[in-house]
């Protein structure tokens, strides 16, 4: 593991996202993007990280070592190499004014786990939003999403405007 204590390496790299937008004459905006992490980590540096977690539950030098790897970037967001995003909403569906939903899917290229996000967006209030969202992630045991403490969520905000 780079950074956590178990290998330590240095290397150059290079990320890129490469996307796409498509808005249709009835408002379904698709949003399509490659994202390309150079430093992320790699599916085996992944699962090595999973593994000693796991084996950290009852040894405190291991907990230590764990929680050093995952300071150093294996909790951060998208912290593996190749993913892939696409959102679909739709404005105002049905007539339905200021309502707007939308689902989102991220996909872990490397290690095929993946996670789902559909939220429905209503701001009909003067500087108000509401914002009902949930996520579930989906991947086999060792995978990024697979890996997820809870399954799913499913989230109210509200968000007022000065």
């Amino acid at each position: 593991m780079r950074g956590g204590g178990l290998a330590t390496e240095t290397r150059d790299y290079t990320s890129w996202l490469l996307g796409l937008r498509y808005l249709s004459e009835r408002e379904t905006t698709v949003i399509a993007e490659l994202y390309r992490n150079g430093a992320g980590y790699t599916q085996e540096e992944t699962r090595v990280f999973f593994e000693a977690a796991r084996a950290a539950a009852g040894n405190p030098a291991l907990q230590r070592i764990t929680s050093q790897a995952a300071a150093n970037g294996y909790t951060r967001p998208n912290p593996m190499r190749n993913y892939v995003y696409l959102r679909v909403s739709q404005k105002e569906p049905f007539d339905i004014l200021y309502f707007t939903p939308a689902v989102t899917a991220i996909v872990n290229a490397d290690d095929e786990s993946w996670t789902v996000i559909p939220e429905l967006l209503y701001t009909g209030f003067t500087n108000i939003e509401l914002r009902l969202r949930g996520q579930w992630n989906f991947g086999a045991d060792l995978t990024e999403y697979g890996e997820k403490t809870v399954e799913g969520r499913v989230e109210l905000r509200l968000r007022y405007f000065f």
